[in-house]
């Protein structure tokens, strides 16, 4: 093919503009020299130990993954802390590590988790900015289910439409709802904006308790989907994106592997 990581880059960062991403992000070409070439691309949604052996081991020229494995800036690498280690094993391994975070959610992960719900009037719930044509552009969204439900049924109808094991729901289980927002991961920070935009639940991940009981307090239910479980969908998503963009591409996606076991 003579694909190179620059010409996926520049490929990908045309639909998933880094300028998008917030500013307290790390996305881009992470580890890995933009002229090498590339074959075969390994996609995940974070680089975790038994993804990047995985990855090494099939052969991967570079790995694409939504979260970054370097987020806090560094002052040395070497095999004495768990990060220095991943970016030895990518250097010696000759694999690249390219992320693209919040510049995902704002171009795609909102959609995505829009379109599993099946939500009706959808708006961006948190505005990081516009489009060229002038339209809101952000982190969430929010709108109407297709028809009201408890907020238990809300629920497991979240729990079918994600694919998971299991879901926490915080509030009145009885009550009815239909106007709901939903983020993917930490949505501890969306609360304040699903309340100014009339939402009655908000489904996201990472809510701990006291976010959780304060936003039952002030009238705002929660459907706690996990972390992984509202963003794992970039997995299969990004799989497709790739080989749509580059006929030839091998490309291998991790496995669903949800980090939490309810025991």
């Amino acid at each position: 093919m003579g694909l190179t990581n620059k010409e996926i880059v520049e490929r990908l960062e045309e639909a998933y503009p880094s300028s998008c991403a917030e500013d307290w992000d790390n996305v881009g070409l992470l580890v890995g020299r933009m002229d090498a070439p590339v074959e075969n691309v390994y996609v995940a949604l974070d680089l975790t130990d038994e993804n990047l052996q995985e990855a090494i081991d099939w052969g991967a020229d570079l790995i694409v993954t939504h979260h970054p494995m370097i987020f806090q800036a560094l002052k040395r690498v070497n095999d004495q802390d768990f990060i220095g280690r991943k970016i030895l094993q990518l250097a010696e391994s000759h694999t690249a590590c390219y992320a693209m975070h919040t510049n995902f959610d704002v171009m795609a992960m909102a959609d995505i988790n829009e379109k599993l719900l099946g939500l009706k009037d959808a708006q961006v719930l948190y505005e990081t900015g516009t489009d060229v044509q002038g339209n809101p552009q952000g982190i969430g969204r929010v709108g109407t289910l297709p028809s009201a439900m408890t907020v238990e049924k809300c629920a497991r109808y979240v729990k079918e439409r994600f694919g998971l094991p299991g879901v926490r729901a915080l509030g009145d289980l009885n009550r009815t709802v239909s106007r709901v927002a939903v983020s993917g991961g930490a949505g501890k920070s969306m609360i304040p904006y699903a309340l100014a935009r009339g939402a009655q639940v908000l489904i996201t991940g990472d809510i701990d308790h006291h976010a959780g009981l304060d936003a039952v307090d002030q009238g705002l239910c929660i459907i706690d989907a996990g972390h992984y479980g509202t963003e794992y969908f970039f997995i299969s998503y990004m799989r497709d994106e790739l080989e749509r963009m580059f006929s030839g591409l091998q490309v291998r996606c991790a496995g669903i592997r949800h980090p939490f076991t309810d025991i």
